[in-house]
């Protein structure tokens, strides 16, 4: 059945009843099942009352901010590694120090090898023969000896000698016990252990070379946070020694491994570092923005958390508030991202403040009220329809009174609209004070089930947590039907929870 074929004097009535009956905290706390959600009707006068704002549900592209700190390190896929490929004795030693920069090509030491002087011989020697056999007419010693000098090159060459001294042999015909190793790559020498006199053999890491044109940062991310973030997604570092300046990079890999201590996991992120600003081991802090892609969002504002549900309440029209679960994405800034139970072009209340000021509208919309008994009561159903009703009365009184902070005797006078008392009624008083989270108080619900004195007069007693000011809703019932309800604000004295 379509809501358009619902009278509105039927809408209110069903929500006038429902809004009247209330079932026990004690039995809702043992209900396996989810609450039943009821619609409420908030004419205009109220929504203007209480400031009711409403948000449009949008499908649009989100982008995430997660703030974190890093550290810089070098980039491990830049670096070079020094080593000789014959065993030797290193003579002199030119790079002797740590983080000194070098250059492609610069010497870094010379080196005596017994198998490189070989080598450089067998190389000279195949250069003479080639050249005295290099006009023979006889076939194929030409060519042979052309072979042997070839092959002796190819030799050196494997052993990794500079082309500048193949260029010296060729040119002086003379061999030097040492030759000079030169740097593969530019940089900065990270880790050294080239030292004269010092046997080294092609197993020996004599250099580490580290190009710091491109870095690492590494970001600490809490596990929470880690489904947001994929490789690609933008990174913004910042560093204290730079005010203003941001260093643009990338998410490049993300550690399978959680840190036990902190709970947080590595996410590298890839920089380009030509000006060579940021130097290893910098403390920086890090703007990862991950792209969640097109999704649902709506304010945080708009969303009741009950621990656990959430729910919002969605603008059906003519002041008609739907209630509705919702399954919720991350929140990005000021609103979350919905998973399941909105759809785009839909309006919910997000209003924070018509939230807190109807709370019990919002408790009887969660679940804090059934519905109905069949054969609604003429008072609901006038109601409705906008004629006035004879109404029961309720008066409250408290002892001490005003209320005080801790156990409190609780009275309501129960009557007809012709003064008689009303007996054999069922009377519930709650009190409900808004959360404070600025003031890290969480919110405080105190009720109580009184019992029937007589004389239309029923009490019972309240023990409130805090000072302050409750909403307070006082309901009856009698035979299974509403007889009066009543809300008022009430303070209570003593020192504020915290």
């Amino acid at each position: 059945m379509t809501r358009a074929k619902f009278a509105p004097a039927f809408l209110a009535a069903i929500v006038a009843v429902a809004a009247a009956i209330s079932t026990p905290p004690a039995a809702r706390a043992q209900s396996a099942a989810p609450p039943h959600l009821v619609a409420i009707v908030v004419p205009p006068e109220r929504r203007q009352l209480i400031g009711v704002k409403f948000a449009t549900v949008e499908r649009r592209a989100v982008v995430d901010r997660i703030d974190a700190t890093g550290i810089v390190e070098a980039d491990e896929q830049r670096e070079s590694y020094v080593q000789t490929r014959f065993p030797g004795w290193i003579r002199q030693v030119f790079v002797n120090q740590n983080w000194q920069a070098v250059r492609k090509g610069q010497p870094l030491f010379t080196i005596y090898s017994p198998d490189l002087v070989n080598a450089e011989n067998e190389y000279l020697i195949a250069l003479g023969e080639n050249a005295q056999v290099q006009n023979s007419a006889v076939a194929g010693v030409s060519g042979g000896a052309a072979a042997m000098v070839s092959a002796a090159l190819d030799r050196l060459r494997l052993f990794g000698v500079p082309e500048r001294e193949l260029r010296r042999l060729e040119r002086e015909r003379t061999v030097r016990d040492a030759i000079e190793i030169d740097s593969p790559a530019t940089g900065y020498i990270a880790d050294r252990a080239a030292l004269p006199n010092l046997y080294a053999d092609p197993a020996t890491r004599l250099y580490t070379i580290a190009n710091l044109d491109r870095v690492w940062v590494y970001a600490a991310i809490f596990q929470d946070r880690l489904a947001e973030i994929h490789p690609g997604d933008s990174v913004a570092v910042r560093v204290d020694s730079f005010p203003g300046r941001v260093f643009a990079g990338k998410v490049d890999y993300i550690w399978p491994a959680i840190d036990p201590a902190t709970r947080t996991a590595r996410v590298r992120c890839a920089l380009g570092n030509a000006d060579a600003m940021l130097k290893l081991g910098m403390f920086v802090q890090v703007a990862i923005a991950p792209n969640l892609g097109r999704a649902l969002v709506i304010p945080a504002s708009g969303v009741l958390q009950t621990g656990t549900r959430n729910v919002v309440f969605i603008d059906r029209g003519d002041g008609y508030l739907e209630p509705a679960n919702v399954e919720l994405g991350p929140r990005v800034g000021a609103n979350f991202v919905v998973r399941k139970g909105l759809s785009p072009g839909q309006r919910i209340v997000s209003s924070a403040n018509f939230l807190i000021d109807s709370e019990s509208q919002l408790e009887a919309a969660i679940g804090g009220y059934t519905p109905p008994p069949p054969g609604a009561t003429q008072q609901a159903v006038a109601a409705a329809s906008g004629k006035a009703a004879p109404a029961a009365t309720l008066a409250l009184a408290t002892e001490p009174s005003p209320p005080a902070r801790g156990k409190n005797r609780i009275t309501v006078a129960l009557s007809d609209p012709d003064g008689k008392p009303i007996t054999g009624a069922q009377v519930t008083v709650a009190f409900y004070m808004a959360a404070m989270p600025s003031m890290g108080m969480a919110a405080i619900r105190a009720s109580a089930k009184l019992t029937d004195r007589g004389s239309g007069r029923y009490a019972g007693t309240l023990d409130l947590e805090s000072g302050g000011t409750y909403a307070v809703t006082i309901s009856a019932q009698k035979d299974g039907l509403p007889v009066a309800s009543k809300q008022l604000n009430v303070s209570v004295a003593g020192p504020m929870a915290m």
